[in-house]
């Protein structure tokens, strides 16, 4: 059988990691490959709990990637900002999300791209259902196995035929950096359920950790890193508490060079209620948190247009907490960290 011939795409050479003496989160590892069998999954499923019950992120590995599949996504991410002229560029500025990211949707189809970027669709394509159905679904099942429901309860939610927003890439340069006082995202929670980004070298991605101090991220080659978003926190009555990060400069060491990130954030579909799973026996358990009372749950399609469509363009209230700035986003308070 012939070898598939792949379009020609320049190379994106990252930097080294960085040599500085930094602060990381001692982030736990989970090996996917595992999650292929019920007793793999049985096995990992309390490992993944505990790491998102204390920390919110996890590494995971041997995804289904190898190196080189992943950093020929990494090639074709880097397209849009390099590879196509800026007159053209405006013609798809509905792309280009208000924190300098260039967005793709799960049906890679659903907007126009960039004439560079057409050749490579087929394999942007691939790589989508690649992160929705061999990363996300496993981990979904193995978050319904640790509240003690169906494996499938929280991956019927998750429908790729499904309205919804999914992946983009992001790259920060040193002008925007330079505008934005150092601080590119302040500390927040992510909008959706389940988020996946693609570990790379160039640091700037912190987490607050459980005693309140902002920890680093390592970079680990090949490596998923994995967090829980607000959606998550809905399903699971407050078991899965979103972790606040925020992006800030990378060390000294890396801070000649742009920072190309490639990420997917997972929704459910837009029209199921964000309800907590109340069958589950380990949230009656623990105690149900509700972010509000379940006659008002709004539906994920309301909650993710307001979360994003507001980002950065709320008049954002001080609130109670030091340095926390508010929202109120389908009458739930939404915080910010400064």
């Amino acid at each position: 059988m012939p070898s598939l011939t792949l379009p020609e795409c320049g190379r994106y050479i990252p930097p080294l990691a960085t040599d500085e003496d930094l602060e990381f989160a001692d982030l736990a590892i989970v090996d996917l490959s595992k999650a292929h069998t019920p007793e793999g999954r049985a096995e990992l499923y309390p490992q993944l709990r505990d790491a998102l019950r204390s920390y919110g992120f996890v590494y995971a590995i041997n995804h289904g990637y190898n190196q080189a599949q992943r950093d020929r996504i990494f090639d074709i991410a880097n397209v849009p900002f390099t590879v196509v002229p800026p007159d053209e560029m405006k013609t798809y500025a509905a792309n280009i999300e208000k924190v300098g990211y260039y967005a793709v949707n799960k049906d890679v189809t659903r907007r126009p791209h960039p004439q560079a970027l057409r050749p490579f669709l087929p394999e942007i394509d691939a790589f989508v259902r690649h992160n929705h159905f061999n990363v996300v679904h496993p981990i979904l099942r193995l978050v319904a196995l640790s509240l003690d429901l169906p494996e499938e309860t929280l991956v019927e939610k998750h429908n790729f035929d499904g309205t919804g927003e999914t992946c983009g890439c992001y790259r920060r340069t040193k002008e925007e950096e330079e505008k934005s006082k150092n601080v590119w995202l302040k500390g927040h929670t992510d909008v959706g359920s389940v988020t996946v980004l693609w570990s790379q070298p160039v640091g700037g991605l912190q987490i607050q950790a459980p005693d309140g101090r902002w920890k680093w991220v390592r970079h680990i080659d090949n490596a998923l890193v994995i967090n829980t978003g607000d959606m998550m926190d809905f399903f699971s009555g407050g078991y899965y508490k979103p972790t606040i990060h925020r992006v800030v400069q990378p060390p000294e060491d890396q801070r000649n060079y742009d920072r190309l990130s490639v990420f997917f954030v997972s929704m459910p579909d837009d029209d199921v209620r964000l309800l907590p799973c109340v069958e589950s026996p380990v949230l009656h358990h623990f105690g149900i948190q509700r972010r509000c009372p379940d006659e008002d749950a709004p539906l994920c399609e309301a909650w993710r247009k307001g979360r994003t469509t507001m980002y950065g363009r709320s008049d954002l209230k001080k609130g109670m907490e030091h340095n926390v700035e508010e929202e109120v986003i389908e009458g739930i308070v939404v915080k910010h960290y400064n």
